[in-house]
């Protein structure tokens, strides 16, 4: 794990002032990569690269080039099939110079071109500048677990792993793109290919980048391309999840460095773990973090995996100090960024890294397996009703049914699924971009003082959004909100909080469930075999049976979440007003005052449940003061 950054001329030679930042761009990115920093500066081309050692930790000094020193590399991330790719490689005339997966890279570009992310499984971000042709090729994992920014300013295209990077260039632009305040207040962050800034784009997973001849070319090179096709017998699926999964975790045990995981009181991470106990037996690193209050502690149900798994488990109640972690998660993050479980997150790297170099984590399950019960199980139902009555009356008859689901569950979120039917006549794709809004659009447009339409479908982001839910070729609900999950929500939330709060303390992590392989296998199970009887992740499940506690096996799903609500109304009460309410508060200048002090009242009083937009004014206050001056 590392991180990048570098600048290249559109057309003719670099400023002789970008080429002196790569220095400052690069140790900005230190805390991806304490090991050490690497250099390649030519007339058109400045390449950076702090490193964070795990393979071949004598021998991976990168920028790295091939045998005639022609094309470079910086990478961030790890290659799982590396040492296969090599063999093939080396049988095509490659020479090797080192063991590390890093040479794979330049290796395989030399011979297939831009095609050779095709051949790469793994995690991963890389730059590869071709010196003949002046060529640079930049491309992102399938789905999206680094990050890689770009911008074109000062007669150059910049990247880097992190936008502060990109802030140190001496042509940097900040001018804020105030559509992406909408965009973060509905959703909680701002979804690829967008930014913050208006100059700064974010390189979507699953795609590439070249820049050639002064021009920039961005293309797809995979997504999820059968749905719905595999009608074996359960039995039979269920022993190809067991071997699939086995052989991710496996993938992602190289390493000459400590090496743990992530548990918390969910079946996903305790599978990871009794995978990774079937490898290396007891004494395994485990870490869990949790919080005074009852409903946000996983530290009792994960202890049952690890008595189970005999790992050496530390755990911590953590009660966090808001000064410490508040500006940290924004540092890291660069932009607006309003997971509240970006603190859990913060803090179990922090502890796990005491400990260990890499860690392993459960992440993914719910996405490709049909967790978020509270949100997938109206997607099922409607699932289900449209197999057996086609067409209008099929959908009709499933919106009731998700509607009275929703308004008879303990969940208070999913009752958005019943408002979400009567207010779109029916529209599982309103629906599903309503449930999955941070803050609602009729509310976030009320904060920002434009008004207009409370119609979701009116939003900034709604088109992009729903894009995937609609190209998605499955006729299952579940299917379409399960994919547009994977391409939209995952990337731009939970995988941007674990990378930067890990890398933040130079801590590697490794999701197997975020396998693309896993991913592909999870996606042509039809819904009928994913959530009979809508059952939560029903497959995990069933594998888990044989493999975890049955304890741990009837505890309700608890999610990695923080008590930001009872926070803001009780300890923290004061402090938000002092902050985010006071005459000077920067957000005055994006929201209506009035409005938000009436959400604070709401809230305070016990009237509503106004945490995601108080958390959300709060978060861009910090942001505002950390980076607008």
């Amino acid at each position: 794990m590392c991180g990048i950054a570098g600048a290249v001329a559109l057309r003719g030679p670099l400023a002789p002032e970008i080429i002196a930042a790569i220095g400052p761009m690069t140790e900005s990115l230190a805390h991806r990569g304490p090991d050490g920093d690497g250099f390649r500066v030519s007339t058109s081309a400045a390449l950076g690269h702090r490193r964070l050692a795990i393979i071949d930790r004598h021998g991976g000094i990168q920028p790295m080039p091939n045998e005639d020193r022609s094309c470079w590399v910086v990478f961030n991330g790890e290659i799982y099939n590396h040492q296969h790719l090599r063999r093939e490689l080396e049988g095509r005339g490659h020479v090797f110079k080192t063991q590390c997966d890093t040479e794979a890279i330049v290796h395989a570009y030399e011979e297939f071109g831009v095609e050779c992310v095709r051949k790469l499984e793994g995690m991963f971000a890389f730059a590869v500048y071709d010196e003949r042709r002046k060529e640079l090729f930049l491309a992102r994992d399938r789905l999206g677990k680094k990050p890689l920014f770009y911008a074109e300013f000062g007669g150059a295209l910049h990247f880097a792993s992190e936008i502060k990077a990109l802030r140190r260039s001496p042509a940097w632009d900040g001018e804020m793109d105030s559509s992406g305040l909408e965009s973060f207040l509905c959703l909680g962050h701002i979804p690829a290919p967008q930014s913050i800034y208006r100059r700064v784009k974010k390189l979507e997973p699953g795609h590439w980048l070249r820049l050639k001849g002064g021009g920039v070319e961005v293309r797809s090179y995979w997504d999820i391309e059968e749905f719905d096709t595999d009608h074996r017998e359960p039995s039979r699926i269920l022993e190809q999840l067991n071997e699939v999964l086995g052989s991710a975790v496996r993938q992602r045990m190289e390493s000459e460095v400590p090496l743990g995981a992530f548990l918390s009181g969910g079946i996903d991470s305790g599978l990871v773990v009794s995978y990774m106990f079937d490898e290396l037996g007891a004494g395994i690193a485990t870490a869990t973090v949790g919080f005074g209050n009852e409903t946000h502690n996983e530290i009792p149900a994960a202890a049952l995996v690890a008595q189970r798994y005999k790992t050496r488990h530390e755990t911590q109640i953590i009660h966090p100090d808001l000064d410490e972690v508040f500006d940290s998660i924004l540092m890291a993050v660069d932009e607006p960024f309003a997971d509240d479980s970006a603190i859990p997150t913060y803090y179990v790297s922090k502890m796990a890294r005491r400990h260990v170099t890499v860690a392993l984590t459960g992440d993914g399950g719910d996405e490709s397996f049909g967790g978020y019960d509270f949100r997938y199980t109206p997607h099922a139902w409607e699932s289900r009703v449209r197999a057996f009555l086609p067409g209008r009356a099929g959908r009709s008859l499933a919106a009731w049914l998700g509607s009275r689901w929703s308004r008879s569950t303990r969940v208070p979120r999913a009752l958005r699924w019943g408002s979400v039917l009567e207010n779109l006549s029916h529209d599982a794709e309103g629906a599903y971009y309503l449930d999955l809004c941070f803050v609602t659009p009729a509310d976030a447009r009320e904060l920002l003082g434009t008004g207009g339409s409370r119609d979701p479908r009116q939003s900034s982001v709604y088109e992009q959004v729903t894009a995937p839910y609609r190209r998605c070729p499955s006729t299952s609900p579940l299917q379409k909100a399960q994919y547009a999950d994977l391409k939209i929500y995952l990337p731009n939330m939970p995988l941007v909080k674990v990378d930067r709060m890990s890398m933040a303390h130079g801590l590697e992590i490794r999701s197997p469930l975020l396998d693309r392989r896993v991913a592909e296998f999870a996606f042509r199970i039809p819904t009928s075999g994913k959530l009979p009887g809508l059952e939560a992740k029903h497959l995990l499940r069933r594998v888990a049976e044989n493999r975890l506690p049955d304890r741990l096996m009837r505890l309700p799903k608890q999610g990695f979440s923080t008590p930001i609500g009872d926070w803001i109304r009780g300890d923290l009460s004061a402090r938000y007003r002092d902050e985010v309410l006071a005459p000077a508060a920067r957000v005055a200048a994006w929201m209506d005052m009035d409005v938000l002090r009436r959400h604070f009242d709401e809230h305070v009083k016990g009237r509503r449940d106004r945490s995601s937009s108080l958390w959300s004014a709060w978060v861009l206050e910090r942001w505002c003061r950390l980076f607008q001056g």
